[in-house]
């Protein structure tokens, strides 16, 4: 289906590179090119699949113009679409965040730090924010409060409200297991059972 696509027009309405048949998409902050026939990462390998699916549906679910409804974030499970996946995108990327950095601030810090994120402004109070710009017109917010002596660690992701116009709700899930498995294996970490 990629091959199909004119990814000269898709790439002006996204604001990715395209360099001949290949799509340059930054993933993470790590480019990746996608065409017709290949999705490889910037070592020239092959990404775990769920990167490749992710890649392949942000192209082809192109909005044809740009979603009005932009700037505010909302939980996962308020997307219209999302019923089906809300119980396994808490399972799969909230709470594994949750549980692996409880009492561990800095390290999450830094392992954003790695990943690309940048502190950000949460709708509601918080230990820390981070903004992680993960494809073009795609960005995420991790919400983060640490145990204390009343309540456990707390982990909350957050999309902004237009993003269900670029990614279908598998997809976004994906992006929250991906972020949960890289923030506590590393970005190198290429295990398709994630």
């Amino acid at each position: 289906d990629v091959s199909a696509i004119d990814l000269k027009r898709i790439g002006t309405r996204l604001g990715i590179q395209v360099d001949g048949d290949e799509a340059v998409i930054p993933f993470y902050g790590v480019p990746h090119r996608v065409s017709g026939t290949s999705v490889m990462n910037n070592d020239g390998k092959r990404p775990i699949h769920a990167v490749s699916v992710i890649l392949c549906q942000y192209l082809l679910l192109c909005p044809d113009q740009e979603p009005t409804a932009a700037g505010q974030w909302a939980r996962y499970h308020s997307f219209p679409d999302a019923a089906p996946y809300a119980q396994g995108f808490r399972n799969t990327a909230e709470k594994p965040i949750s549980k692996a950095f409880t009492g561990k601030l800095e390290d999450l810090k830094r392992a954003c730090s790695i990943l690309g994120g940048q502190e950000g402004e949460a709708p509601f109070s918080c230990d820390l924010a981070i903004r992680f710009p993960v494809l073009p017109k795609v960005n995420l917010l991790m919400v983060f409060n640490d145990q204390d002596e009343e309540f456990p660690a707390e982990c909350s992701i957050l999309f902004e409200n237009h993003a269900d116009a670029y990614l279908d709700m598998e997809c976004l899930a994906m992006l929250g297991m991906i972020l949960a498995t890289w923030l506590k294996n590393g970005p190198n970490y290429k295990d398709g059972n994630i």
